[in-house]
Order: C-alpha cells, then structure tokens, then sequence
C-alpha cells in the first residue's frame, strides 16, 4: 500500500521535511517513488504538487494525518 507522508531532513533544531511517496511500510526517508513537495516548519512554508497529489489520492493513495491537515 502507498501512503503520502512526511520525512525529516535539515539540520538539527532546524527541520524541514519533504512530502513524499512510499510504500508503507518502508521506513520514512527511505525508499521513496514519488517527492510531493516540501514544510518548512518554521517559515509555515509548504510548497505542495497538487495535482500530483490528487492523482496518487485517485489511485488509493493513503495520506497520513499530519499531511492531510496541511
């Protein structure tokens, strides 16, 4: 099953994470098919690929909570 959800990167006390595409049950930040877009935390920046994301829903995505509040 694929699910929409967000890995960290950045550096420490200064997160950033990206949106990405997965298998569920690999860990976050490992394996990914597809990066969505990116959440800067800090800035409240969230730079997203709607249609992309759109599409993946279509497919039978799942979005985890935190992404779907974004």
């Amino acid at each position: 099953m694929l699910t929409i959800r967000l890995a960290r990167t950045g550096k420490r006390n200064s997160a950033q994470f990206k949106i990405m595409l997965q298998e569920r049950t690999v860990a976050p930040g490992g394996r990914h098919v597809e990066i969505l877009g990116s959440y800067s935390p800090h800035s409240k920046e969230a730079v997203l690929k709607e249609e992309r994301i759109k599409y993946w829903i279509e497919k039978g995505a799942f979005v985890s909570d935190t992404v779907h509040n974004l």
